[in-house]
């Protein structure tokens, strides 16, 4: 009876001491921040929830999905976004307590046929001759509940000097740089 004993509680010492390696070192390991954008564009009524990047690593079929969604809306054509502006759109709206937000859309990419229409269309509309939307640089946008001077502000708080612009329709336009020096 008591080897029998002792089997057993070999058996359950063994088991005790094997269940911790049962454990994968993937759940051991703390999986990577996600970085996540919520976005609603303006014009198309479309929604987009995605994660594009995990750790310091771009999800290439999201910037893909991304860029897509950020079309030019009268022709449909597409060009590719350089992700530090996704990047710049998600650290925004984390300063601003509002990470899982809606992003609205007004305008992304646009072609320059498209920019020449909007230019043209009154002698007021704000569009530049040489928008950086025609090279993909810039996404006009607004954060709905929020004030606008407080996501100017909280845009430069984040002091980026990135070539690429998030315009918050205003009676302004500004970018990164030109907000630093008061342009």
């Amino acid at each position: 009876m008591r080897s029998g004993v002792r089997h057993c509680t070999l058996w359950l010492i063994v088991l005790l001491l094997a269940a911790p390696l049962g454990q994968t070192l993937e759940s051991a390991t703390p999986s990577p921040p996600e970085y996540r954008l919520r976005f609603y564009h303006t014009h198309t009524n479309e929604r987009l929830d995605i994660i594009y990047r995990r750790g310091d690593t771009y999800l290439p079929e999201a910037l893909a999905e991304l860029d897509h969604y950020l079309r030019d809306h009268r022709t449909g054509e597409v060009r590719h976004f350089d992700p530090h502006l996704f990047d710049l759109l998600h650290d925004l709206t984390a300063s601003l307590s509002d990470s899982g937000g809606e992003i609205d859309v007004i305008c992304g990419y646009r072609t320059p046929w498209s920019n020449e229409f909007l230019r043209t269309r009154s002698a007021h509309t704000g569009v530049a001759l040489h928008s950086l939307h025609m090279q993909a640089e810039a996404i006009d946008i607004r954060l709905p509940g929020i004030p606008t001077s407080a996501v100017r502000d909280a845009a430069l708080r984040l002091h980026r000097g990135e070539s690429a612009t998030i315009a918050i329709p205003t009676s302004c336009t500004w970018t990164w740089d030109a907000c630093a020096s008061g342009s």
